[in-house]
């Protein structure tokens, strides 16, 4: 009986199609797509898309299956410029807006080539003291910033230093981390903050996926092999105390807040942009630039939703 009763689970499975476990919340979930010979499967609890499960596995014992070298930098060098000198800046003016405390340092995490450090060097010259960018895999040092705030390091290596940042962006980059590197990125970014400190992941969410840019999930040219939605988001950061927010109208952001006691922190986030702390909107006011950031943060944080 039980040998029928298992021949009829196994044509159940085969009709139903794979399925894996969710790496973040162990729940089984369908296959979604296959894109480069790698299958990628969709959590029906907290709706991340994810690489099988040993893909993951063999990334995280240190076997990518797409490598940050040369020509990895050769490929993304041009877009990645394209985004520093444009929607990066805009997610930084956002960035900043948002903040309830003021600003001392702020940071772009996984910078890559370090491009929006120079961004904001021309466009905030008088504030560029203020940012920082720290990348792990950088390329050759002829093809990256000259910045003397560029750190070639880990965050956790700026956490060792005992470096705090009230405020920062990271990029394109999530979608590159397995739930445990993930993890490892929220914990190193909780021993760098202070409370009050606010951050926007730019990434594309699940929702952006399926029905804007299915080709995003992309493992073996642009090492995309995850998807993440504000749900999942929420499994990695909230443990440690952080918050997570969505973006109302951006299928590719979230932000993520370490609390504190400060009445703003209750306002919806579009609307704190009405009553900016003047530190922060000191920096975006630049005396030889103007006012060009703080209308793109504003007028950025207006356009969706």
């Amino acid at each position: 009986m039980d040998e029928v009763l298992e021949e009829v689970l196994d044509s159940v499975r085969t009709v139903k199609g794979p399925t894996a476990v969710c790496p973040l919340c162990s729940t089984d979930g369908p296959l979604f797509d296959r894109v480069d010979r790698v299958d990628y499967f969709t959590c029906p609890e907290c709706d991340l898309i994810f690489a099988d499960p040993r893909v993951l596995a063999q990334i995280d014992a240190g076997e990518f299956i797409r490598d940050y070298d040369d020509s990895y930098w050769l490929r993304e060098l041009q877009s990645a410029r394209d985004r520093s000198y444009g929607s990066s800046l805009a997610r930084v003016g956002e960035a900043l807006l948002y903040c309830t405390i003021p600003v001392k340092r702020f940071i772009d995490i996984g910078t890559g080539p370090g491009y929006l450090l120079d961004a904001l060097r021309a466009y905030l010259p008088s504030h560029s003291a203020v940012f920082h960018g720290v990348e792990k895999f950088p390329p050759e040092p002829d093809a990256r910033s000259s910045h003397p705030n560029y750190h070639c390091a880990d965050l956790a290596d700026l956490a060792d230093r005992r470096m705090t940042f009230e405020c920062g962006v990271c990029v394109e980059v999530f979608e590159h981390l397995t739930p445990d590197m993930a993890r490892a990125m929220a914990a190193a970014l909780w021993k760098c903050t202070v409370p009050g400190s606010l951050f926007i992941f730019n990434t594309g969410l699940t929702d952006y996926v399926r029905n804007e840019d299915r080709g995003y999930l992309d493992p073996r040219q642009r090492g995309h092999i995850l998807a993440w939605s504000v749900t999942a988001a929420r499994r990695v950061f909230q443990p440690l105390g952080f918050v997570v927010h969505p973006l109302p109208g951006k299928t590719w952001a979230f932000v993520v807040e370490r609390p504190h006691e400060h009445p703003r922190e209750q306002l919806p986030l579009r609307d704190r942009i009405w009553s900016a702390e003047p530190a922060n909107l000191g920096i975006l006011r630049d005396p030889e630039m103007g006012e060009v950031m703080m209308v793109l943060g504003r007028e950025s944080a207006r356009a969706y939703g």
